[in-house]
């Protein structure tokens, strides 16, 4: 048993001061009920699993910390291709709609590539909506590439919003 509950000069693990207001309450020590008395039955104690959700955590705002997470977003306007850029790109979706021209052949070939794309701005609450977004990459295999879309994995990128592609 703790010092605190042996010693009744102490408080804590702080010697008790002179004129401690609670002195006589606390000197009684905590209050012990025996088993089917009027308090025990009125106030039974409680099991673990409900006590254990009384201090779970409680988010009154649901959503709320999305929302504000959202704000945190850095957006940027979107960029314009130099004509070398755009004549490597060009290249580059050649390349890839050779390998992937046919369903046979992209299972075959299996081309991987990490395209960085433009996705403009969802947020309707946000400034930047209609007038900027912010670029992603893509990490994973060409499944076709043609009619002014790439298709990967489970995405589907238009070829105006690809900013780069390092394929192998």
């Amino acid at each position: 048993m703790p010092a605190a509950y042996t010693n009744p000069g102490v408080v804590g693990y702080m010697p008790m001061p002179t004129a401690f207001h609670y002195r006589s309450l606390f000197l009684q020590g905590r209050p012990r009920h025996e088993k089917f008395d009027d308090f025990w039955c009125k106030h039974p104690p409680m099991d673990h699993v409900h006590r254990a959700k009384i201090f779970a955590p409680f988010d009154a705002l649901a959503g709320f910390d999305e929302c504000i997470d959202s704000k945190r977003v850095l957006y940027e306007e979107k960029r314009m291709l130099s004509e070398s850029e755009k004549d490597e790109l060009n290249e580059k979706f050649q390349l890839l709609h050779s390998l992937t021209h046919s369903g046979r052949a992209a299972r075959r070939n299996k081309p991987q590539a990490a395209v960085t794309y433009f996705v403009p701005c969802s947020d309707e609450q946000s400034e930047w909506y209609h007038r900027g977004g912010q670029y992603k990459t893509h990490i994973g295999t060409v499944i076709r590439v043609d009619a002014g879309v790439l298709v990967m994995d489970d995405r589907t990128i238009a070829l105006e919003d690809i900013a780069y592609i390092d394929s192998s």
